[in-house]
């Protein structure tokens, strides 16, 4: 790809009129004086995280630029989401739709019918795209966004470490089942084990909240039914901190699909990992055991590597870049 070339990159959230027509503005207006500013979603991260790292690699970009893309038909419309920006407006243009979309293929079961010119789907990672295929084919990639490994460092989170863990409570559906089979139980071995720890809650904290806690915690216990990417246990590994992992298999388990609209197993809490990023364990049943080989191994945990070598901005960029010359030799 010439260093010249521009990626014309577009992305926002939906935010529809709700009680009159055009109602959205005043509104928008509103929310920013009493709210502040907004903050970032893990889906507005996927868009400003590619534009990090393309700025690494020196590749110039357009963001929402509409009058531009307008102009210019043949060139490529890299919608990153949400799904909306495809859908609300005619797009003559090659797109490479994705990462932030819909679940499920059952929502677009036609979208390369409706929408021939969409070329890629990507999606965050490789079970979403086995998920995916049987439906899209080809046209899935699997493609994470990249991890800012100079926020997310070992220096922003050092400090004097009073507790052993911090427990990352990301547990979305059934939580009372899971405060009881499988949290309960944890603090106990950890208890039994003369561990301390300390709990945050997702949904419930800031920025700063996490870097805190992740300063006073020697290791994180991370608790999530899946996650197609992962956002913030991969800026937990790049900060240094290795994880023992909650990583259940099964279903997936998004109740708005399973089980009567989609069924697909094996999914992943954990979908990029390898052995320098800590321990896994699959349940209550299996948590001792697997939490005295992690404090055994703990020393020789690297899970900052791991996200360097694999997820880092500039990286995740390279391989937006390759997903986009690939459309565009095909187009040729």
């Amino acid at each position: 790809m010439h260093p010249d070339k521009t990626l014309n990159i577009f992305y926002s959230e939906p935010d529809p009129d709700r009680w009159l027509p055009f109602d959205r503005y005043p509104r928008k207006v509103i929310r920013r004086i009493v709210r502040g500013k907004p903050k970032t979603g893990g889906v507005g991260m996927i868009a400003v995280n590619l534009a990090k790292g393309l700025d690494k690699l020196g590749i110039n970009y357009r963001l929402n630029d509409y009058k531009y893309i307008k102009n210019h038909p043949a060139e490529i419309a890299c919608i990153i989401g949400k799904p909306q920006v495809l859908f609300d407006k005619r797009w003559p243009n090659p797109v490479i739709f994705g990462a932030g979309i819909y679940s499920h293929p059952v929502d677009r079961p036609d979208l390369f019918k409706e929408f021939p010119n969409v070329k890629r789907f990507l999606v965050p990672g490789e079970w979403m795209r086995q998920m995916c295929e049987p439906w899209y084919g080809d046209k899935v990639v699997a493609w994470p966004t990249g991890i800012d490994t100079d926020a997310w460092s070992p220096a922003a989170v050092q400090g004097e470490p009073a507790y052993d863990f911090l427990i990352y409570d990301k547990v979305r559906w059934e939580h009372d089942h899971y405060q009881n089979t499988l949290i309960e139980p944890i603090q106990a071995a950890l208890d039994r084990h003369q561990l301390k720890y300390q709990v945050i809650r997702y949904g419930n904290y800031g920025h700063n909240d996490l870097i805190e806690k992740l300063k006073s915690s020697k290791a994180v216990i991370f608790l999530c039914e899946h996650e197609t990417q992962g956002l913030a246990y991969q800026q937990i590994l790049s900060s240094g901190r290795p994880i023992l992992a909650w990583d259940r298999g099964g279903y997936w388990q998004d109740p708005a699909y399973y089980p009567n609209r989609a069924k697909y197993h094996p999914v992943s809490s954990v979908p990029y990992w390898d052995d320098r990023c800590g321990v896994k364990f699959a349940g209550a049943d299996d948590f001792e055991g697997r939490l005295e080989e992690f404090m055994q191994k703990l020393s020789g945990f690297k899970p900052r590597d791991y996200i360097v070598e694999n997820l880092a901005l500039e990286i995740c960029a390279q391989k937006y870049l390759d997903i986009y010359k690939e459309v565009e030799s095909e187009l040729a």
